[in-house]
């Protein structure tokens, strides 16, 4: 004879594994209603225009110059994230073996704000002293760029006056060619001020997008 403990054991075991049966049943069916009820529309891409012609202002160390130079890019149309993009292609052309600037390669920009200015209302710019009010951002019209760069590629730049102030005119430059809202440019590297790019140009100021000395414009004929 099955001792009345067994029994009852029995049966809450039995009665668990109906409920179970019962929950999974009812379970699928929701899953199944959920999927065929949600909303299956694709998440918006990144929108690219087709390719077109955009200037970068490529180095030389040779003769320590600024060409600008056209390339046939296919860029996004977000000002923000087209200049990211334009600071990485020309960047890529430097770790190009055909580079007359070399630079390591892989990713260096982590990302680009645009800043409106002059920065501040007009009632605040008037209520600052003297000196904030000689800050260029309290003065200048159009857009500030925010650069920011991975201290993985900046901490591999070659060091030396030449090669770093070709670097960062370079990349004012292009800014300045492509998207001439932009008047003054701000470095960071991983989110922080650097004092300089590899230990001989000052990086942590504003930079005057039209300050770079350039030469006439090159057409390439290869991308």
């Amino acid at each position: 004879m099955i001792p009345r403990y067994q029994r009852i054991l029995f049966i809450v075991l039995l009665s668990t594994s109906v409920f179970m049966a019962i929950f999974l049943v009812y379970m699928h069916r929701k899953n199944f209603a959920d999927v065929k009820n949600a909303d299956h529309t694709p998440l918006e891409a990144p929108v690219y225009s087709a390719s077109e012609q955009v200037t970068l202002d490529l180095a030389d160390d040779s003769d320590f110059t600024l060409t600008p130079t056209t390339r046939s890019i296919a860029l996004p149309q977000t000002a923000a994230v087209r200049a990211r993009a334009l600071v990485e292609h020309l960047l890529a052309e430097y770790s190009l073996p055909r580079s007359t600037h070399p630079l390591d390669g892989g990713i260096a920009v982590d990302d680009v704000f645009l800043v409106p200015l002059p920065l501040g209302s007009a009632p605040q710019r008037a209520s600052l002293t003297k000196e904030a009010q000689a800050d260029p951002l309290t003065q200048a019209n159009g857009e500030l760029a925010v650069v920011n760069l991975r201290s993985s590629w900046v901490d591999g730049h070659p060091a030396g006056i030449t090669s770093e102030t070709l670097t960062i005119q370079s990349i004012v430059g292009t800014l300045r060619a492509n998207l001439p809202e932009i008047t003054k440019v701000k470095f960071l590297v991983d989110g922080k001020p650097r004092d300089t790019l590899a230990g001989s140009v000052e990086f942590d100021r504003i930079f005057d997008a039209d300050a770079a000395i350039t030469a006439p414009v090159q057409t390439a004929t290869h991308d």
